[in-house]
C-alpha cells in the first residue's frame, strides 16, 4: 500500500490517518525513520521496552507516594471537611 503526503517548510509530514491507525501511532509517541540508498524509506513504531517502562512508572509512583505521604497523616477527612463545610455539612 502507498499513502502520499507534503512536506511543510519547517520539514514536517503529517502521516496519514488510516496509516497512523493502521501502525497504532497516538500523538506524542515516537516514530522512527529507516532509509536505504535507493532513496527508500519506512516508517515504524518503535519496539518498546515494555519491562522498563513498567519500571519506570513503579518508580515515579513510589517518588510521588514519598512526597505526598504527609498528606495521608493527620486528620480524618470528615474532620477537614467539617472545618470548610462549617459543623453542621447539611443544615436544615
Amino acid at each position: 500500500m502507498s499513502k502520499q503526503s507534503n512536506l511543510t517548510v519547517k520539514g514536517q509530514v503529517t502521516i496519514p490517518k488510516d496509516v497512523r491507525d493502521a501502525l497504532g501511532l497516538k500523538p506524542g509517541e515516537p516514530v522512527e525513520f529507516d532509509w536505504n540508498d535507493a532513496g527508500e524509506a519506512v516508517i515504524r513504531r518503535p519496539v518498546r521496552d515494555r519491562a522498563a517502562e513498567i519500571e519506570a512508572y513503579k518508580t515515579r509512583v513510589r517518588e510521588v507516594s514519598r512526597r505526598f505521604a504527609h498528606l495521608r497523616e493527620g486528620r480524618p477527612t470528615d474532620e477537614i471537611m467539617r472545618d470548610i463545610r462549617g459543623d453542621d455539612p447539611f443544615p436544615p
